[in-house]
């Protein structure tokens, strides 16, 4: 199929480009949270999370390790499984927007389709693999 020449000769490239932007948002915020460590923990206790300390060790580790590691392209597949889990979970712990009322479900219907929809990409991920561009391909 001549028409989709162009994604396939950029493949590779497209594939590192998808990894970076699925996991900037995490890598941002897990720096956030390993920097503010004793607010991510109040935060956590504040949203109810059992074991908030464990809680935000758990988001760090995740977040800003793991996210860094996928963007390598190390891993790749099994931390992207892993990955959409913790998307899942995080989306049922923190937007269980079936719970709430007018404003507040809005915005967190939103926040758990987003979850959800990168939960999408993180799964295509396992599927494609990392790319030329990876740790994994070294």
């Amino acid at each position: 199929m001549m028409r989709y020449t162009l994604f396939e000769q950029r493949k590779d490239e497209l594939i590192l480009v998808a990894r970076v932007l699925l996991m900037i948002l995490f890598v941002i915020f897990g720096w956030s949270k390993l920097t503010g460590f004793s607010g991510t923990v109040g935060y956590m206790a504040a949203e109810g999370a059992p074991l908030p300390t464990l809680a935000a060790i758990i988001a760090i580790v995740m977040e800003f390790f793991v996210g860094i590691a996928i963007v390598l392209g190390f891993y790749t597949r099994p931390l992207a499984f892993l990955f959409a889990l913790y998307t899942l979970g995080t989306g049922l712990i923190g937007h269980h927007f079936w719970t709430m009322a007018d404003g507040e479900r809005a915005a967190n219907m939103i926040n758990f389709y987003k979850n959800v929809s990168i939960m999408g990409g993180l799964l295509l991920l396992c599927v494609t693999g990392p790319g030329k561009y990876s740790v994994d391909r070294k």
